[in-house]
């Protein structure tokens, strides 16, 4: 019998609708439904058993993320990226530890990859009680540090795709110190995520040492992707860089001043805020960034879509939302602009 997900599947559908309720207790089953489709069809359509004991152990390891990180939802967390090799003598690193331990402080968690060197001291300075670790499990190193150690927030991971979703997925912001080719890669995906949208909007904050890491690194983006048009302007408003414990928990408290989150229903873009904004403060936005607004829309003043039904915790958010025209880098500067009104700063 060949399954589809747009027409009846007589009598498959009847069992799986039978088997839900058996299961009882099944949040959204018709999204349920359609994972037994999909996995019911991969059987009939994938014969290589490599293939299929990725997609099993792909599901499984996302699974088990949602369930580790699902209780905590509502704190926002930072996810701390950097060199495994950084010794606890290190400078950054004890950078690291008095940055994480301002994070726990003002009331943030902290992901990191759950190894030694950056991550060890981010897992450190907010402890074990305010901390996720999302290690990866390799052939030659990367045992969990001592601090996350059989922490019940240690998720170990096979494949670093889900790795790398548990990162980006559950931060609120991320902040990346010096590292070699792997903090790289962390970083330059983040980068790519935020740039193109694929990622919700978050501070990227780039963590310097007194030799100039991310500024050398910088003035080869600029030289070399900038001029030559690889890059726009505008993605320089992705990320921040910073030698300053202080200054990178500013930006981060700064970002969710009155910006809360995003959604969008095909073109519309919809901000949610902690605070209406005036009429005044809506034509500032529409006079400098006329970019971002496609078809001369408008930017509106407007109540939850009715697609926001799942999130009912939002419903009574204020909220904009304007018809987007794809700029990710203006987007991030449009948020920024948002949380600099004064009467914000003066009503918290």
């Amino acid at each position: 019998m060949e399954l589809s997900f747009s027409r009846s599947n007589e009598p498959i559908d009847q069992i799986i609708n039978r088997l839900i309720e058996k299961s009882g207790s099944i949040h959204h089953p018709s999204i349920i439904k359609e994972m037994i489709l999909a996995t019911l069809k991969i059987g009939q359509d994938v014969d290589y058993l490599a293939d299929l004991k990725l997609i099993n152990r792909t599901l499984r390891e996302m699974r088990y993320t949602a369930n580790v990180f699902g209780p905590y939802r509502h704190r926002k967390k930072v996810t701390i990226f950097g060199s495994a090799r950084t010794a606890k003598t290190d400078e950054m690193y004890q950078k690291c530890v008095r940055f994480s331990r301002l994070l726990a402080e003002n009331n943030y968690m902290v992901i990191t990859g759950g190894g030694p060197g950056i991550m060890q001291a981010g897992n450190e300075g907010a402890g074990s009680e305010n901390s996720f670790a999302v290690n990866i499990r390799l052939p030659f190193e990367q045992k969990p540090n001592p601090i996350m150690y059989r922490n019940p927030r240690l998720v170990t991971y096979k494949y670093f795709f889900n790795r790398k979703v548990a990162f980006v997925k559950e931060a609120d912001a991320i902040v990346v110190f010096p590292g070699g080719f792997g903090t790289l890669d962390e970083a330059m995906e983040v980068f790519t995520l935020i740039q193109t949208g694929k990622t919700s909007p978050k501070p990227l904050i780039l963590m310097d040492d007194k030799d100039g890491y991310w500024e050398n690194f910088f003035d080869f983006v600029k030289e070399s992707l900038l001029v030559t048009g690889y890059i726009s302007g505008e993605d320089f408003s992705l990320f921040k860089i910073t030698r300053s414990e202080e200054e990178a928990l500013e930006v981060i408290k700064t970002f969710y001043r009155n910006y809360h989150s995003l959604r969008f229903f095909e073109n519309r873009l919809v901000i949610r805020l902690q605070k209406r904004l005036s009429s005044e403060e809506i034509e500032t936005l529409t006079r400098e960034f006329p970019a971002l607004i496609k078809d001369n829309d408008k930017i509106r003043c407007c109540e939850a879509f009715p697609e926001e039904i799942d999130e009912p915790d939002l419903a009574n958010l204020p909220r904009i939302s304007l018809l987007f025209d794809h700029h990710y880098g203006l987007l991030i500067a449009f948020i920024n602009r948002i949380n600099s009104f004064s009467h914000i700063e003066q009503q918290d």
